[in-house]
């Protein structure tokens, strides 16, 4: 089976190097590609790399019953596998599937003081069950979240050269506009990647066969799973009600007003009722959630209405995935995006800008027209970015650069089907362009 080379393996190997290196709990929703990641990492470094899957082989859940004591679950580890090999500093022990025992995370505290043994976890983590694992191993451990492939990661796959992938930074450096096979390949690559998403099986199988063939039958299955999940880990709560938000996100998107209503996913719905449903998609890796700004001023961390909020899907290409009939055979067919093509480009940036480390956030502004896709930052500024399925003026934006009455707002960004250009104090990026726009900010001094 093909690798896909992940921006993980970097982090696992300057882990590895870190000589005062903790436990490590690697977490991330299901099948983002964890246990192949940390399977080739452990197999290729280390003399000892012993796996226990708790879902798989729940006999080894016994291994606490002498305490949480490296030296005792090391015995009943090998009581249970006296084939499994423990040398000591030259092994790797994988406790995956955590979230089926959570109770394994108490140990970590003594795995990191006893120090002859690596330590990495894994799991979905989710819902009751993160925040006991959280609870259970606070201060001993290192946190590493685990997404699908990012649109870099996925040009890897297509065999780019990190030259190649990192000649759009410097494009964005020097204004220096696409030569017009730079702007379609990338602009193809884009799309494809847009309807497949970032999920490695989807991925793999496109790589291997070059088509779409089979790629939306593996995704419809990871949202069966998703529901599967809600219906095995989400204790004390209404499990159908968190069923009904997600398979409600992309109706919601699909409106001009995506601020995502629970008065819109049941008749009678309320959001009292609905506490606990969207955090804990949220927790599970399935969703981002954009709040909405109180107003287009720093700092955004606190500055938002945590009652106004759009989700989007982790995933886009799990998002197309859920459309109707019609538009899927539109993406793969006619790569026509046609209605959704807003609600699908803002869900591609926002999940970008996620797993480029930002929190998501946006402004509308109840008595006008104003309003704003997403908001990043810089050392002194804050950055509006527009998200346009055309290439049609930036009202929103020219407003907020130009009123005083948004002092942090100096530039704006938008991304569209667009070339690289740069007029009104806004820059305008393809929308591949994104992968490379917290590089990108770093060198600005506004």
């Amino acid at each position: 089976m093909t690798y896909l080379k992940r921006k993980a393996d970097l982090f696992l190997s300057e882990w590895k190097a870190d000589t005062d290196r903790k436990p490590l709990m690697i977490k991330g929703a299901r099948q983002v590609g964890k246990t192949e990641t940390i399977r080739r990492f452990g197999e290729s470094n280390y003399s000892s790399f012993i796996e226990i899957n708790f879902y798989e082989e729940p006999k080894y859940k016994a291994i606490i019953r002498d305490g949480y004591g490296a030296a005792e679950i090391i015995k009943n580890i090998s009581l249970i596998d006296p084939s499994k090999r423990f040398i000591e500093n030259e092994t790797l022990i994988f406790f995956d599937e955590i979230q089926d025992f959570p109770e394994i995370a108490t140990s970590l505290k003594f795995f990191a003081q006893d120090g002859r043994f690596d330590v990495i976890c894994s799991g979905s983590l989710l819902g009751i069950h993160y925040k006991r694992i959280e609870s259970n191993s606070v201060g001993y451990k290192t946190n590493y979240e685990m997404n699908s492939l990012d649109f870099e990661e996925f040009l890897w796959a297509l065999h780019y050269s990190e030259e190649q992938i990192g000649s759009i930074f410097y494009h964005m450096l020097d204004l220096k506009p696409f030569s017009q096979l730079e702007l379609d390949t990338f602009n193809r690559c884009f799309l494809e990647f847009s309807i497949l998403g970032g999920m490695p099986a989807v991925v793999r199988d496109y790589i291997d066969k070059g088509t779409f063939e089979g790629s939306l039958d593996t995704q419809r299955q990871l949202l069966l799973d998703y529901e599967d999940d809600v219906r095995k880990y989400a204790e004390g709560l209404d499990q159908s009600k968190i069923i009904n938000v997600f398979r409600h996100i992309p109706v919601q998107l699909a409106k001009d007003n995506k601020k995502f209503q629970i008065s819109k996913v049941a008749k009678g719905a309320r959001s009292k009722d609905y506490i606990g449903c969207i955090d804990w998609l949220n927790d599970a890796g399935i969703i981002n959630i954009c709040y909405c700004m109180s107003f287009p001023e720093l700092p955004l961390k606190g500055n938002y209405d945590s009652s106004k909020y759009k989700i989007y899907m982790r995933d886009t290409g799990l998002l197309v995935a859920m459309l109707d009939e019609e538009s899927q055979d539109d993406l793969r067919v006619n790569k026509n995006l046609g209605v959704y093509k807003g609600a699908l480009y803002e869900n591609i940036v926002g999940d970008a800008l996620v797993k480029e480390g930002y929190q998501l956030y946006y402004y509308k502004r109840e008595d006008s027209t104003l309003e704003q896709d997403f908001f990043v930052r810089t050392k002194r500024s804050l950055v509006p970015i527009e998200v346009k399925a055309n290439n049609n003026r930036a009202k929103s934006l020219i407003t907020l650069i130009k009123s005083e009455k948004y002092s942090d707002v100096q530039y704006g960004i938008k991304l569209c089907n667009a070339n690289i250009g740069f007029n009104n104090s806004i820059y305008t990026f393809p929308y591949f362009c994104t992968i490379m726009l917290k590089k990108y900010l770093a060198e600005q001094d506004w």
